[in-house]
């Protein structure tokens, strides 16, 4: 029999996770943050669209048409619900890379996205995606690739390697993988607590054990016990998307634009002595010990004029997308955790506060910052979740029924489940967080329920006839008078910061 997983984890489905970078809408910030021309998106693909939950939100709040696949079939099939829900018409499959490369009928693309794939697949299976990169994207076209990186794995690979060779010889194989990873770590632990000289040597590997025993064992699944696992240097992707005609353009993760939150003036000072950009960005990965990057590259990257650059900002429209009294002007980098100055971030904020799309060149005019300090500071707040690029009105206008649908669709399944976390807003053009319990909040809304403590009411009917229970302080509420005063409260907040968010973005 063939092993249709080519050595993926596959007996248990992946995370439903929400990953911004892909959105083509938010992409185009950071394209004009680097100064290259952004195309305009018609078409995208992405290629191992786990529980599709992404490339759904982005078929249902764009007018983009989205192709992809997804070798896990059950993870197919849901992502295929979600788009029958939306009627966004997203092409989406269960077929191996080579096939779905192979199809007749896709078209060429504008926007190729790879979440949580290149790391993770054989070397066959890269050559597959670069060959279909350089065949279907578009000249002008985007690939965003995220992958691990080195130096920043070099001291866990070892360990890895350990945690996976005892998941096939000591794991027992009819457990299942949540088992085996259970047992591994187990036996780590065992082994750490010996205090061996790798160890030693590698104070990091044990913090992060000590991180991996708290999070969820599907994620660990995935993220570490596949046959294949490549954590690969810059330099390295750059030799492998050669053949596509594709060059770096800039960092999907908006905070990488920030010199200041990542390197100090002295390493900042050395990059700039280094005159070939490649080089300068393997340098970068060893000043901050790069582990994890999401990369923009370009087929024919385009750089901008500083006119264009600046009549191309004042157009861009914003919106603040977290109630304005929940800004925390706390922002991470590489260096850790800075301060936003008040001073510089407040006024700003002020403007946006009632939560209503501006452009740059509105926000410039009311005399707050200069258009570029003011690119920076929208730069540091999306990067934080706190403000995201939108659509314009009228084609949120157009969008709007598919993502009620979809939302619609959501909702109704919050009943029971409480995986997804996203839900589609025809602005942003893809998805905002909203919680399970929110999400019960605005399912009582919509069967006509207009008090908060009625929608509290509502959702613990629901949570408790599937025995779920809320957690406070760490620890779960047991009576139904506790559980129901916890959702009473939260309801309160929910009614006076959440829900007007929410209707701004056309999502409530």
């Amino acid at each position: 029999m063939s092993d249709w997983t080519a050595g993926y984890v596959a007996d248990i489905g992946y995370t439903y996770g929400y990953y911004p970078e892909l959105n083509p809408v938010r992409a185009r910030l950071a394209f004009l943050k680097a100064g290259l021309v952004c195309p305009e998106v018609g078409s995208a693909c992405e290629l191992g669209f786990g529980q599709g939950l992404s490339a759904n939100l982005h078929a249902a709040a764009s007018v983009v048409q989205w192709h992809g696949t997804d070798f896990n079939p059950a993870q197919a099939g849901f992502a295929q619900s979600l788009a029958v829900a939306s009627g966004a018409d997203a092409q989406l499959h269960d077929q191996a890379f080579a096939d779905f490369a192979a199809r007749p009928d896709l078209p060429d693309f504008d926007f190729i996205a790879l979440h949580g794939i290149w790391s993770w697949i054989s070397d066959e299976n890269r050559a597959v995606i670069v060959d279909f990169v350089r065949r279907k994207l578009k000249v002008g076209g985007v690939l965003y690739v995220s992958y691990n990186t080195q130096p920043g794995w070099a001291s866990f690979v070892p360990m890895r390697h350990l945690l996976t060779q005892h998941a096939a010889v000591m794991g027992a194989e009819g457990r299942g993988i949540v088992h085996r990873v259970d047992g591994a770590m187990a036996f780590a632990d065992s082994l750490m607590a010996l205090n061996p000289s790798y160890a030693k040597a590698n104070p990091q590997v044990v913090e992060r054990m000590k991180f991996m025993k708290g999070q969820n064992r599907h994620y660990l699944a995935h993220e570490y016990f596949n046959r294949d696992w490549h954590p690969m240097h810059f330099a390295t992707v750059a030799d492998w998307l050669a053949p596509a005609k594709l060059s770096y353009a800039c960092s999907a993760n908006y905070t990488d634009h920030v010199d200041a939150l990542n390197i100090t003036r002295d390493q900042q000072s050395f990059l700039a002595e280094i005159p070939d950009p490649m080089f300068r960005e393997s340098v970068r990965d060893f000043l901050v010990n790069q582990q994890f990057r999401k990369d923009y590259w370009v087929k024919g990257a385009r750089s901008l004029s500083a006119l264009e650059q600046t009549e191309a900002l004042r157009r861009q429209r914003v919106m603040l997308i977290t109630p304005r009294a929940d800004v925390s002007l706390k922002v991470k980098g590489a260096l850790g955790e800075a301060t936003m100055n008040e001073a510089t971030y407040g006024p700003v904020l002020d403007l946006l506060a009632d939560h209503q799309p501006r452009t740059l060149a509105q926000l410039e005019q009311a005399g707050t910052q200069s258009l570029s300090k003011l690119l920076l500071s929208l730069i540091v707040l999306g990067g934080a979740e706190h403000v995201a690029p939108v659509q314009d009105e009228a084609r949120a206008a157009q969008l709007k029924a598919r993502t009620d649908r979809l939302n619609a669709h959501l909702l109704q399944r919050s009943r029971g489940a409480g995986e997804v976390n996203h839900l589609a807003s025809p602005l942003t053009g893809g998805g905002i967080p909203v919680d399970r319990v929110s999400q019960l909040f605005l399912l009582a809304r919509q069967q006509g329920l207009k008090l908060p403590q009625e929608w509290a009411q509502h959702a613990w009917s629901l949570m408790s006839a599937f025995r779920h229970r809320l957690m406070k302080d760490g620890a779960p509420l047991t009576t139904d008078e506790a559980n129901l005063a916890e959702l009473t409260r939260l309801a309160g907040l929910f009614a006076q910061k959440q829900l007007p968010v929410l209707q701004a973005l056309q999502i409530a």
